[in-house]
C-alpha cells in the first residue's frame, strides 16, 4: 500500500477506537434491537467486530451489516445478519464476548476485530490467540460453521516490523483456519475525506455503501455455498 494512503488510514482507525461514553446496554447497537435477534429460522450471519461494524455516527440501517441484510434480502437468501459491533472494541473484547454471541444458530461468523489493538499498539501475538480462540469456539459451538476475516491495516507510526507483523496475523489466521480474507476493510474508503463524516474519521453512509461492496464481493461465495449446502 502506498506511504500516503497507510498514513491516511491512521485517520479512519480511530473511529474503531472512538470514545463512547454511553451505557454498556448502549454500545451494542443492533444487538440491543428486536429486529436483530428476532424469531427466525434462517442461518445467523453474524458480525464480531469494532465501531466499523456498529456504524458509529450513523443510523443502524446505513450500517454496513445491514446493508449486508439488504443484498440478501434482494437476492432472495433467506440469511439473518447480526450486528454485534463495540465501539472501542478490541479482539480481547471480542473474545470476552463471543460465547454469549455463539448462542445464536451462527452459519457464517465475520470477524472485524483488530483495529484497536493495532491503534494502542497492543501484542500481536495476544490478537492472534484472541482471533484463533474466536474461532476455535465457533467451531466447538457450530462445527460447520464458515469464517470470513476482515483484514485490517495498523498505523505506520507503529513501525515497519509491527506494521508487518499485524498485517500479516489477518492472512495467516485465514489460511490455517480455511477462513475467506477481505485484505482491507477499508479500501477505498479510509483517509478519503468525502467519504468520512465531518470529524474526518468516522465513514459516511456512502463510506459504508463501498465497505458492504468490499465485503459482498468476498461473502456471497460463502453466502451461497452455506445455502447449497442447506439445500442438499
Amino acid at each position: 500500500m502506498p506511504r500516503k494512503i497507510l498514513a491516511s488510514v491512521i485517520l479512519a482507525l480511530n473511529l474503531a477506537c472512538a470514545a463512547d461514553d454511553r451505557a454498556p446496554a448502549e454500545r451494542h447497537r443492533a444487538i440491543a434491537t428486536d429486529t436483530t435477534f428476532r424469531e427466525s429460522s434462517a442461518p445467523v450471519i453474524a458480525f464480531l467486530g469494532t465501531s466499523l461494524t456498529v456504524g458509529l455516527g450513523l443510523p443502524d440501517d446505513e450500517a454496513f451489516p445491514a446493508l449486508i441484510q439488504d443484498t440478501l434480502d434482494a437476492l432472495e437468501l433467506d440469511f439473518r445478519v447480526i450486528n454485534a459491533g463495540e465501539n472501542g472494541g478490541t479482539s480481547a473484547g471480542g473474545l470476552r464476548r463471543i460465547d454469549w454471541l455463539l448462542q445464536q444458530p451462527i452459519s457464517i461468523l465475520v470477524l472485524e476485530l483488530g483495529a484497536n489493538d493495532g491503534l494502542r499498539g497492543l501484542d500481536v501475538e495476544t490478537m492472534r490467540s484472541n482471533l484463533q480462540t474466536i474461532i476455535d469456539r465457533t467451531k466447538k459451538a457450530h462445527a460447520d460453521a464458515a469464517i470470513v476475516i476482515l483484514g485490517m491495516e495498523a498505523p505506520p507510526n507503529m513501525g515497519r516490523q509491527y506494521t508487518t507483523a499485524f498485517r500479516r496475523v489477518f492472512a495467516e489466521i485465514a489460511q490455517a483456519n480455511g477462513a475467506t480474507l477481505v485484505p482491507f476493510l477499508l479500501d477505498s474508503v479510509g483517509g478519503i475525506a468525502e467519504l468520512n463524516q465531518a470529524d474526518g474519521i468516522h465513514p459516511t453512509a456512502e463510506g459504508h455503501r463501498i465497505i458492504a461492496r468490499n465485503v459482498w464481493r468476498v461473502l456471497e461465495g460463502v453466502v451461497r455455498e452455506v445455502d447449497e449446502q442447506r439445500a442438499r
